[in-house]
Parts: structure tokens; sequence; C-alpha cells
């Protein structure tokens, strides 16, 4: 007799490399993966989506950056920042905010991920690819290492940290490839009502948004999704 096939389920994540919250999503997320292990198999996508479109190339300090958006002060600043930080590296991911940390253009960015996303093979065998791992590397690159992910340089050094060809990321990003991709798709989104990040969407249809807590996820994959497949 064979074995019963394991449900595949497909991941879409919305989500922008200057999100804090956004690889604090992940990593929470990962751990529901680890959960479902020999139980399900995901499949997972990211996709583009800007905090700030208007950002300018010089990109602006972060603090500056947050009290104006969001008209708080340096004090509540500070202390959202030091939250984020604490969940983070409980999960085992360190935020390096430091006086020089700022806000960037991601549009750059988004062109890479949407490029590694179209090299990957839609049957592979596992849940991520080379796509989450340069999402991965962006997210550290910002975060831990203060870099200019807004930079075009940077951005191919990355691309190469995770096994891209330099040229071909070169090449993309000296031209507008991909830049209609990456307009198309946040429009797609934004007709779907997602305005923040991180925004889960599995099977395509059951949105999770936020970096909700794994028990939140378990909860509603074995709802509705092993519920319905069993």
């Amino acid at each position: 007799m064979t074995e019963p096939r394991v449900p595949r389920l497909g991941v879409d994540i919305v989500s922008d490399v200057m999100c804090p919250w956004c690889i604090i999503g992940w990593l929470k997320f990962r751990k529901v993966m680890e959960h479902f292990e020999g139980r399900l198999d995901f499949r997972v996508q990211w996709h583009p989506f800007e905090l700030n479109p208007d950002m300018p190339a010089a990109g602006e300090d972060a603090a500056e950056h947050v009290m104006r958006k969001y008209g708080i002060s340096a004090e509540q600043s500070r202390a959202n920042s030091g939250k984020m930080a604490g969940v983070a590296a409980e999960l085992g991911f360190a935020f390096n905010r430091g006086p020089g940390f700022r806000m960037r253009n991601s549009f750059d960015a988004h062109r890479l991920l949407t490029w590694a996303g179209a090299r990957e093979e839609p049957e592979q065998a596992g849940p991520t690819g080379v796509q989450t791992a340069l999402k991965i590397a962006l997210f550290t690159a910002h975060f831990t290492d203060n870099r200019d992910v807004g930079d075009r340089e940077v951005l191919a050094d990355v691309a190469v940290s995770v096994g891209l060809d330099r040229d071909r990321a070169a090449a993309i990003l000296a031209s507008g490839e991909f830049g209609e991709m990456v307009r198309t798709e946040e429009a797609y989104w934004a007709d779907q009502n997602i305005t923040g990040v991180p925004a889960f969407i599995f099977g395509g249809r059951m949105l999770i948004p936020g970096a909700q807590d794994p028990e939140v996820f378990i909860r509603v994959i074995e709802a509705k999704v092993l519920a319905a497949a069993a």
C-alpha cells in the first residue's frame, strides 16, 4: 500500500523588508511549519508591499520617520523599538538599530525578490527556496547589519550571498526589469484589502494579518485546512 499523500498548503506572505514585524512574523511562522512537519507540506511565496513608496534614495532617520509618521514622541519610539528588539531576540534575530539607523527605499529589493521568486520551481520539494533565503538575507542586512538595502551594490552583494548570480542581479538593478511586476502585485494586494503587513494568506483565500503567535496560525490550519482534508 502507498502512504497517503501529505496535503500541501500554499502560503503567500505580503511584506516589506523595512517592516520589523515582518521578520518577527516569519520567525513565528517557522515554528508553525515545524509543528506540522510530516502532516502538512508548505509552499511559501513572498509578495511586495512598500510601507513608504515615496521614500527618497537617501532614506530617512528611522526614529524621526516613526515619530513623524505615527505622531509619537521620542520616548514612545524608543519604547516601541525596544519591545520589538526583545521579541526578535527571543526568536533568535538581532535588531541593531543604532543612532544612524535609517529607513530605506525598498522598491529595488522587491524587484530582486520578484526575480528570485520567478526562478523557483512551483513543485519544489521544500517549503522555501532562494526567494526566502534572499528575503531573510535582506532583513538581516537591514536590521542586524545596518546596511543600505536601497543601494544597488549592497543589493547585489546580498544576492550573491544566497547563491544568485551577481552579474544578472546587477543587470536587473540597472534596468527597470521586474518593476512592472512589482507594481502589478502591489496593486493586486491593495485590491485584496491588504493595508498592513505582514499578511499571511493560506491557500489563496484565508487571511491572517500581523505577526501572530504560532498558536493562532496552528488553530486556523487545524480547523480550516487539515479538518477539511480529512
